[in-house]
């Protein structure tokens, strides 16, 4: 087994997909229009269309960080108030570009053990935000994961509920699908069942953790939302002048459901490594859901599976017994063998 086999640290180690490569060598051929006005991007636009199944504005960027960002800065003022999970990648993991892109909103975090926000949870903190007028930020925007940081995957009639109720107090939607595919594939429904028929007004549509080089979409399911967003994205550096290398990347893996079959093989892959881990003792502290896996391991564990090159990362989960969890993630482009390899040698 290589060594880059015996990776679980994360999704994005993998390389891109050979149909992603294959597009970007038949889309380098010749001159084109550049900024989006090619045939690959409105091929694009076609099969995101046909994919969500409605009329839809999809712009191509190229890192996830700057699609939830941008999104966020179309749907909060800079006075605004924008409410997520604790550990959403958004609050976490993104350096403060929300903050920064919206010119100053504010993220209000909300907990729950799962990663997955209740409906019940928006009430009071709007109706206390409304309360104090002015001296506090204007209740904009709710942003979600789907799949959650945790590995979970909110199942329909809950995000039915939550968009519902985020409506109702005037908020926009917003889904960060960094592992939509995932999900979708979890769920066994259609991509616009999982979206806009549940309510989602903008998803950031990951790409790259599924195959892509480095290309993520913004998809506006109410196109006239997007009002200002191609002027964001340009002044953000965010708007590519071979906009068709993006666009060829996300059609790669649209067409024919590519995506799709993606996110079903490392989701299967991870509950082959989740039924593994059960077997031998090892406690999940999650439901497996998508392609996460967190596991509580002693340190001589973690240690030996270490020394042996496997890879992956300690997450911190404050537990009463103090034993480490880890994060174990599942790629589009492993096999069975590299899963039950590290079973073996966790057994071992």
């Amino acid at each position: 087994m290589s060594q880059s086999r015996r990776s679980f640290a994360s999704d994005n180690v993998a390389p891109a997909a050979p149909e992603v490569m294959a597009a970007l060598a038949r889309v380098n051929q010749g001159s084109v229009h550049s900024y989006g006005d090619d045939p690959e991007t409105r091929r694009l636009v076609e099969l995101a269309r046909r994919t969500f199944e409605t009329e839809l504005a999809v712009y191509p960027v190229a890192t996830g960080t700057a699609a939830n960002a941008l999104a966020l800065a179309v749907l909060a003022p800079p006075y605004g108030g924008i409410y997520c999970h604790d550990i959403a990648h958004v609050n976490t993991d993104e350096c403060g570009a929300p903050e920064f892109y919206t010119g100053g909103a504010k993220l209000l975090p909300l907990a729950t053990p799962d990663g997955k926000l209740r409906a019940g949870q928006l009430a009071v903190p709007i109706a206390h935000a409304r309360a104090m007028g002015v001296h506090h930020v204007a209740p904009a925007a709710l942003s979600i994961s789907q799949a959650t940081e945790w590995g979970t995957v909110y199942q329909l009639g809950e995000l039915r509920e939550l968009t519902a109720t985020a409506h109702a107090h005037g908020l926009t939607v917003h889904m960060d699908g960094a592992r939509f595919a995932n999900a979708v594939a979890h769920l066994g429904c259609s991509p616009a069942e999982a979206s806009w028929k549940c309510g989602i007004d903008v998803l950031s549509f990951g790409a790259t953790k599924n195959g892509a080089l480095a290309a993520e979409a913004v998809i506006f399911f109410k196109p006239e939302m997007a009002r200002d967003f191609e002027l964001r994205r340009k002044r953000a550096g965010q708007l590519w002048s071979k906009l068709r290398y993006l666009s060829a990347q996300l059609a790669a893996l649209l067409e024919g459901d590519l995506w799709l079959r993606h996110g079903r093989h490392a989701n299967a892959l991870a509950a082959r490594l989740a039924q593994g881990l059960r077997q031998r003792g090892v406690e999940l502290v999650q439901p497996v859901e998508a392609n996460e896996i967190f596991a509580v391991l002693p340190s001589q564990r973690i240690a030996a599976l270490r020394a042996q090159g496997f890879e992956f990362y300690e997450w911190p989960a404050a537990r009463p017994d103090r034993q480490p969890v880890v994060r174990l993630v599942t790629a589009y482009d492993m096999a069975e063998g590299d899963v039950d390899a590290l079973l073996a040698a966790l057994g071992a």
